[in-house]
């Protein structure tokens, strides 16, 4: 009985201590806020470029085009989120709600992958991509 009850003292103890050495620890091991700056142009191009190409791969492999389409549009997403807290330097520089963020992702895909794989995405949607592109001024950049 007298054993037990020292094993439980003892870990009393240390318990009180690990705490304490936690709670001043804690400022001390607590991460920075790093302020990211917004992603630049050649970033949103390399980004882009990275989830278009993930997206070419999942339907040159059976996934279906939207599918691919959202998860990459997804991962540009968390991408400009977590690298660069949201912003874009071409947009203005302040971090973007998260809605916009996705929409805007999304059509970077799609822009994007009308450049790296058109073979892969549906005639409807190509067109739709070219003629968006062109009403805007970026004839050069069709899948045509």
């Amino acid at each position: 009985m007298v054993k037990l009850f020292c094993r439980r003292e003892t870990m009393r103890q240390f318990l009180s201590a690990a705490a304490l050495l936690a709670v001043v620890l804690s400022p001390v091991l607590r991460p920075a806020v790093v302020q990211a700056a917004p992603a630049t142009e050649e970033e949103m191009t390399l980004y882009s470029r990275i989830a278009s190409l993930n997206a070419c791969l999942a339907v040159s492999n059976g996934v279906e085009f939207k599918k691919a389409i959202g998860i990459a549009g997804e991962t540009l997403t968390q991408t400009i989120q977590g690298q660069n807290g949201g912003a874009i330097a071409q947009v203005g520089g302040d971090a973007l709600p998260m809605e916009d963020l996705r929409k805007g992702s999304i059509n970077s895909v799609l822009i994007a992958v009308a450049q790296v794989c058109p073979d892969q995405m549906p005639g409807d949607v190509r067109d739709q991509i070219n003629e968006a592109l062109k009403s805007e001024g970026f004839a050069g950049q069709s899948a045509e």
